[in-house]
């Protein structure tokens, strides 16, 4: 097929429809003349007369009638799909892949997919989990939701949580048989849940900081995991401490089953973002998508300042005598492999 062809036939199918140039061309936006000049060069291409027209009337010759009846269906279609492909910028629909850490579908999508799939049904959510950073475009995704190193340069980077802290917690069964840890250093004598970066396989240091002094701990037990699930299951078992984000940890503590410690120690890290490429043509279901997490981040920011006076659960914090708030560690980001918890 020919480039132009198809606007060439579009153009016939205008005119055999309404049966009078001039009408035609006020519907394709053309004059009667170079209308009139695209029907005769289409009829020399194709070697066959398609119309009758005198300077009062126009018809279809019979090669006519036969293009026209396998045109219209061919046409129709075409212009139903661009129409769909029109409603699909407004409306979500169609499938959104998603590609995201444990952890961030956990804190992030579990939360709100309930409401997102019921306020948009026709949109089908893909979910798929892993650690480490991947090239979501190459692999088919349409966004990625993980920390902030996560996405390449020529990304966008929506926050979708705010600064996160980390939480130091053992199993009071644990704590029964060995006293709580008073400062980092105090680890050295504990049981601690290792864990692996998905980055290079190498043991996950602990980072501490508090009064502008940093550290960070290399720590030793009898288990190593690489996923917060587990790491929180094996510190609620009793097996050592384990060293997750608080708000994985934060049912634990409120069940109980987990106590915080070195809670002034705990620095906070930079929380986690959904990276797409490119600000324009972004998806329906995409942007749906973005707009409801960013709500969802201002509601857990405002219940989170209405409950900064309250405890989330029973810490035991050590220290003795007054210390200032702990600093900021931009620095300092999600150890990769403690990346989700439930609820056990």
């Amino acid at each position: 097929m020919r480039r132009g062809d198809l606007a060439d036939l579009a153009a016939f199918v205008a005119v055999a429809d309404l049966l009078s140039f001039r009408a035609a061309s006020e519907r394709l936006g053309l004059t009667p003349s170079a209308l009139s000049h695209t029907i005769r060069q289409l009829e020399e291409r194709l070697g066959v007369r398609l119309l009758q027209r005198t300077t009062r009337s126009v018809s279809l010759t019979d090669a006519g009638s036969r293009l026209l009846e396998r045109l219209r269906p061919a046409l129709d279609q075409i212009a139903g799909a661009l129409e769909d492909l029109d409603g699909a910028r407004h409306r979500p629909s169609g499938r959104l892949r998603i590609y995201a850490t444990s952890m961030a579908a956990a804190t992030v999508v579990a939360p709100v997919w309930t409401r997102f799939l019921m306020t948009y049904p026709e949109v089908q959510l893909e979910l798929e989990l892993g650690y480490g950073p991947l090239d979501i475009v190459a692999r088919g995704f349409d966004a990625g939701l993980g920390p902030a190193e996560h996405a390449a340069a020529d990304m966008v980077a929506v926050r979708v949580t705010g600064p996160m802290k980390m939480a130091v917690v053992g199993a009071p069964s644990y704590f029964a048989r060995r006293p709580p840890p008073r400062t980092p250093d105090d680890l050295a004598g504990h049981s601690c849940i290792q864990g692996r970066s998905a980055a290079d396989r190498s043991l996950v240091r602990w980072e501490f900081q508090c009064e502008g002094r940093t550290q960070r701990i290399s720590v030793d037990g009898p288990v190593i995991v690489n996923s917060a699930e587990f790491a929180l299951r094996a510190g609620a078992d009793g097996l050592g401490i384990a060293y997750v984000p608080d708000t994985l940890a934060a049912p634990f503590l409120r069940s109980g089953q987990l106590i915080r410690v070195l809670e002034k120690w705990s620095p906070s890290i930079d929380g986690l973002f959904l990276r797409h490429c490119g600000r324009r043509q972004i998806p329906a279901a995409l942007r749906a998508l973005i707009d409801m997490l960013r709500e969802s981040r201002h509601a857990r920011a405002g219940i989170r300042r209405n409950e900064t006076a309250a405890s989330i659960g029973r810490t035991l914090d050590l220290h003795h005598g007054a210390s200032a708030p702990c600093a900021y560690s931009s620095a300092f980001h999600t150890p990769e492999p403690f990346q989700r918890a439930r609820q056990p």
